[in-house]
């Protein structure tokens, strides 16, 4: 089982948006997933790792990661074969 940090910036207030992405992947990855961790930061911060290997880096990446591409990222650290349905045929158009 993985974990999910997500660190977010307490003074821009992305708490909600942190918490909303958690959601999605604590439902999609049930089985896969040991937690999901919201982690305070501050300056701007929007990092998400899965098991200590980044993912997503609000400044590297440009921006926040939209949430299909988010749930591909994670699937493919913690269930590299598994299908995500209508995830994985949007980009496949």
């Amino acid at each position: 089982m993985s974990r999910v940090a997500i660190e977010y910036c307490t003074q821009c207030r992305w708490l909600l948006r942190a918490s909303w992405m958690a959601q999605e992947l604590l439902t999609t990855f049930e089985a896969e997933l040991s937690e999901v961790a919201l982690v305070p930061g501050e300056g701007g911060v929007f990092r998400i790792a899965v098991d200590g290997e980044q993912i997503w880096d609000r400044k590297a990446d440009g921006g926040f990661p939209d949430i299909a591409i988010l749930k591909q990222r994670v699937r493919d650290r913690v269930a590299p074969g598994r299908s995500l349905g209508h995830v994985d045929k949007k980009d496949a158009g």
